[in-house]
């Protein structure tokens, strides 16, 4: 890994610093299962512009609603933010693969929806990842993805006429930002994770989008292992962005 170093301007300097009264720290249960307290240091927003956003996802920051966030958790960094340049991503062996096996596959970007057909996807991908969780899909929909402060469309991913997989995302002229991606449990022998990703690469390379941020990574989730396929990225380290190609 080399660092890559990230440097705020003196104009994101002060956005942040303007804005940090409005930051309080907030205790959960992980939710990723690790050992550790969750704490979310956080802020309320009820919008906000492209270049503030992009301010504080250069910085590390995630969006869950509207709230923008990062973590704090004491004794614990396993949280690590991850970004792609879309023009310097090469596909391996496996991602090819997969990028051939899903020609089949037509995509429409829309608005977000809180379709009856989107929210019986959402419930069999929940059902499969998250048994036990008390969130509906519904929930998800309300409290998380149609709450949002920014340009948030999706990704629809179909066979033939069967949906299979939506990818919720922020999206401005210089960056995307993925907030959730679900699909169909049964098509999993698609790689339909990894195949969200290398579309979305495409989709940033042809409108010339800089950036693709992909949430956290943590190495010892073995359902975000993937992420860290794509080379060469970037993880958020000691607030650095650190370039890794291997």
């Amino acid at each position: 890994m080399a660092p890559h170093k990230n440097t705020l301007s003196g104009e994101a300097e002060r956005i942040q610093e303007e804005l940090k009264q409005y930051f309080v720290h907030s205790s959960a249960e992980c939710p990723y299962s690790l050992p550790f307290q969750a704490v979310y240091n956080q802020a309320l927003f009820s919008t906000m512009p492209d270049y503030i956003m992009d301010v504080y996802l250069a910085s590390g920051y995630r969006r869950n609603g509207n709230v923008i966030y990062n973590m704090h958790c004491s004794g614990c960094k396993a949280c690590i933010p991850i970004r792609i340049k879309p023009e310097e991503f090469k596909p391996n062996r496996s991602q090819k693969r997969t990028w051939k096996r899903n020609r089949d596959i037509s995509v429409e970007i829309k608005p977000l929806a809180c379709s009856q057909e989107n929210l019986a996807l959402l419930e069999k991908f929940l059902a499969c990842r998250y048994p036990g969780r008390d969130s509906s899909p519904l929930d998800y929909y309300t409290g998380f993805f149609l709450n949002h402060i920014t340009n948030t469309v999706e990704f629809s991913y179909r066979l033939g006429t069967k949906l299979i997989g939506v990818a919720i995302v922020d999206l401005s002229t210089t960056w995307l930002n993925v907030v959730f991606y679900y699909f169909d449990p049964a098509e999993e022998k698609r790689s339909p994770g990894t195949y969200n990703i290398l579309y979305l690469i495409d989709f940033c390379r042809q409108k010339e989008i800089q950036l693709i941020y992909l949430g956290y990574w943590i190495e010892d989730v073995k359902a975000m292992g993937y992420k860290a396929n794509f080379k060469p990225h970037y993880l958020f380290l000691d607030n650095t962005w650190t370039l890794v190609t291997r």
